[in-house]
């Protein structure tokens, strides 16, 4: 008897020794030190792969981030910074912060469906259209293509079909193309950074841990200035080079023509996007102020454009399928639907993965930290937050990454400085998305040279909205104006009483 419990004891012993090593190995396996070559080794993978992919293969990015994500982890396993377990669990922290942003996509695909076919998006694009002056023929432009993108959500949707059609009007008044490309871009881009349509301006709120909301209202404060220079900028322009020739408006006639002839265009279907936009201002949450808004609108699409109920729960789904006689108006209208934002939620998910895996092994972090040395003002944080997207626009060639990455980078930077989220999701709108298609290889520079049919680099110079919206940024940075802290919860309480 006394051997046996000799034996258990020594058997129980001998297990809370190799409990306890396990637990030291872990212990050392994490405080192990992440080398700066290490860490960079997968964002070289990642730049080299998309580069083959996107400007050789011309392929979707989606894969090859993924396997810059698996070759991530086998970096991390080879130089025991995480066991896979722990690089799984970071990868489903990460995807579990984007699942809000991914709802909203979701919604916005609705949305849109609905709006179009109950011609509320139409009606937007026919008023907008109708204001066009040949005297200030650039300034208009920004702000046709303003409204259309604010509508839709979507820059290239805008110059791919109005943006090709102010092309021909602007040219029969004699402007440069590249001036007209430019200012095409900065309305399309004004849409693309302020609509809650818009994938990217969910997209940053998520990353940086701001809501929806506070952080569009948060982004006017460098969107306002910047717009207005921009309108200031062209109105100068188009008064410095508009010749005295009558504008040729056939493709614009054209597309009212077939807008008019395929919906009920009225301005009280403009009331639903002001009701939408009411809800925002009583801090309705997004995701159940969205849906209403879709709901609304497959609702009027059955009374206002004689829909039948099936098709509007089509358009919620698949979005708005039809024929107006009109290919530019067909490749405008053809889109939305919860569908639609399926390749967006999928390159969300395998960017995440990449970014969880590139977090919880350190490898992330110890980037950041390189950077984080010279940023030890709140303006040198900023700055920093501004330059990277821009970096990774330029190296990586795809502007979801250039929100991604750096919005995990930055994010615990923020909060220990006490700078509130949107501060930082600004940042990446104002730098990520704005840039983007500033550099001809990133897929929406090329897709901006494509559709608009510039060469590189000379659109650069007019695409005052882009170009300004960063400086402005980096002001208030440094001057700290419009740069607000975290409130405590006493600084609520307050503020609520």
């Amino acid at each position: 008897m006394i051997d046996f419990l000799d034996y258990v004891t020594y058997s129980k012993v001998l297990q809370k020794i190799k409990t306890y090593k396990r637990g030291v190995d872990r212990k050392e396996m994490k405080k192990r030190q992440v080398s700066l070559s290490c860490a960079l080794l997968p964002v070289l993978f990642l730049v080299a792969i998309l580069f083959y992919s996107v400007q050789i293969a011309k392929l979707e990015v989606h894969i090859p981030i993924f396997i810059s994500a698996i070759f991530a982890g086998f970096v991390a396993l080879i130089c025991r910074y995480a066991t896979w377990d722990e690089l799984e669990d970071g990868v489903v922290e990460t995807i579990k912060m984007s699942m809000r942003a991914i709802l909203i996509l979701m919604i916005i695909g609705m949305v849109i469906g609905s709006w179009i076919l109950s011609g509320i998006v139409p009606s937007m694009i026919y008023y907008g259209l109708k204001i066009i002056n040949p005297m200030v023929f650039l300034p208009v432009a920004v702000i046709i293509c303003s409204i259309v993108s604010l509508s839709t959500g979507s820059s290239w949707s805008t110059a791919s079909t109005v943006g090709i059609a102010l092309v021909g009007i602007g040219e029969g008044l004699g402007l440069p193309r590249p001036m007209i490309a430019g200012a095409i871009i900065s309305g399309a881009y004004f849409g693309d950074k302020l609509s809650p349509m818009s994938d990217t301006t969910t997209l940053a709120p998520a990353m940086a841990g701001a809501t929806l909301f506070d952080h569009i209202k948060h982004m006017l404060y460098s969107t306002v200035p910047s717009y207005i220079i921009t309108l200031i900028g062209f109105i100068f322009l188009s008064i410095k080079h508009t010749s005295s020739g009558e504008v040729d408006t056939a493709q614009i006639n054209s597309i009212l023509d077939a807008l008019s002839g395929s919906f009920n265009i009225s301005p009280f279907l403009l009331l639903i996007p002001i009701f939408v936009i009411g809800m925002v201002v009583m801090k309705v949450p997004a995701i159940p102020g969205l849906f209403v808004g879709s709901l609304l609108g497959a609702a009027v699409a059955v009374i206002f454009q004689g829909a039948s109920l099936k098709t509007a729960l089509y358009s919620l789904h698949y979005g708005y399928s039809g024929a107006t006689g009109n290919a530019m108006v067909d490749e405008l209208l053809n889109r939305g639907g919860l569908n639609s934002m399926m390749w967006t939620v999928s390159i969300i998910l395998c960017a995440m993965t990449f970014g969880g895996i590139m977090e919880k092994s350190g490898m992330l972090g110890c980037i950041a930290d390189q950077i984080l040395k010279f940023a030890n003002t709140t303006g040198k944080l900023i700055f920093a937050t501004l330059l990277t997207p821009m970096f990774i626009n330029s190296v990586a060639g795809d502007q979801y990454l250039s929100i991604v990455i750096p919005g995990r980078m930055f994010k615990e930077s923020y909060e220990k400085r006490g700078l509130a989220p949107k501060n930082l999701s600004r940042a990446l709108e104002d730098s990520g998305t704005m840039t983007s298609p500033l550099i001809p290889w990133n897929t929406c520079g090329a897709f901006m040279m494509g559709a608009l049919g510039v060469g590189p680099w000379v659109y650069v110079p007019y695409c005052l909205f882009n170009l300004v919206s960063p400086i402005i940024s980096m002001i208030y940075g440094f001057t700290g104006f419009t740069i607000e802290k975290i409130k405590t919860q006493n600084q609520e309480d307050r503020n609520n009483n």
